[in-house]
């Protein structure tokens, strides 16, 4: 049986969910996301994706600024729905929004609870070396993502991945997961499990002072850095590009051979010498300019040894 679900996130992580659920035939009540911002050259106000996608489909949308209040609980509950879907709103829910909806909350997450609670699961299972990450679908309680989990994903992880492979892969394993998990719930029989005490660790919000590249780095360390942290807010050295230092964000690396001073560049295919080895640069963004491979880099900025990056 279909339920009547209020819908709340933000970004493109979470609209592979509110389109699955839609197709599943929920009916969404009212999509709950975070105000338009400014961006782009002229900054103007920018829809959330989950609003542009929540606007296309004719469903009402909301944007607080806060759920603390009694006006806001009294909307919240005005929806009559049955649970509410949430994947990355970037809200916290107060207990009275919690318990406003009969079935409870369900927020999709993006890594294996108990580890990475938290901001920055993704980033964070790549900056970490993980080897596995996976979503799960759980029913929220005052803690952070500490609540009973219902069904869970895994996925192998590996040291090519960036935080922006990984997102791409785990949205829509999230979005069927989602799904299921409400269809259970419609039927009753949807079962949750305690989380474990072992193992949990944090996933705090990426800083960007996390971003500037330290050559000294020990090889791996420094790859699984630079793919964790990419392509926002991306990691980044300075080179010198005719003379001036720039600015330069690298994308997307691999482990090569090679050794040298930390930070020396190696060859005239930007291999960079760290701690105990070499990366080889594969994408990279000077500043204010477009993401590039390497090869078209250097067509138009060929870079040869001696040099060092820092």
């Amino acid at each position: 049986m279909p339920l009547r679900l209020i819908f709340m996130g933000t970004p493109d992580f979470a609209v592979p969910t509110l389109l699955q659920l839609v197709a599943r035939g929920h009916e969404i009540a009212a999509v709950y996301t975070r105000e338009a911002r400014p961006a782009g050259r002229g900054m103007k106000l920018q829809p959330t994706p989950v609003a542009r996608e929540a606007h296309r489909l004719g469903i009402p949308v909301l944007t607080p600024k806060t759920l603390k209040t009694s006006e806001a609980l009294l909307e919240f509950q005005s929806f009559a729905a049955d649970a509410a879907v949430v994947v990355a709103y970037g809200m916290i829910l107060p207990q009275v929004i919690l318990d406003a909806v009969p079935l409870g909350c369900f927020n999709l997450h993006g890594s294996l609870l108990p580890r990475w609670r938290g901001a920055a699961p993704i980033n964070r299972a790549i900056m970490a070396g993980d080897t596995e990450s996976g979503v799960m679908v759980m029913k929220m309680e005052a803690g952070l993502d500490t609540g009973e989990v219902a069904i869970t994903h895994r996925i192998a992880v590996t040291d090519a991945m960036t935080a922006s492979d990984l997102h791409d892969a785990l949205a829509p394993l999230g979005a069927d997961l989602m799904a299921q998990a409400m269809a259970a719930l419609s039927r009753g029989g949807l079962q949750l499990t305690k989380q474990s005490d072992v193992g949990v660790t944090y996933a705090a919000k990426i800083d960007k002072a996390e971003a500037r590249i330290d050559w000294n780095s020990p090889t791996r360390e420094l790859l699984r850095h630079i793919h964790g942290l990419s392509p926002f807010p991306g990691a980044w050295c300075e080179m010198p590009v005719d003379g001036e230092p720039v600015r330069v964000k690298i994308l997307r690396c691999e482990i090569a051979k090679g050794s040298g001073e930390p930070g020396e560049l190696l060859n005239d295919r930007l291999t960079i010498a760290c701690k105990d080895g070499a990366i080889r640069v594969l994408e990279l963004q000077r500043a204010g300019k477009p993401p590039m491979k390497t090869d078209a880099f250097l067509n138009g900025t060929p870079l040869q040894p001696p040099m060092r990056l820092v």
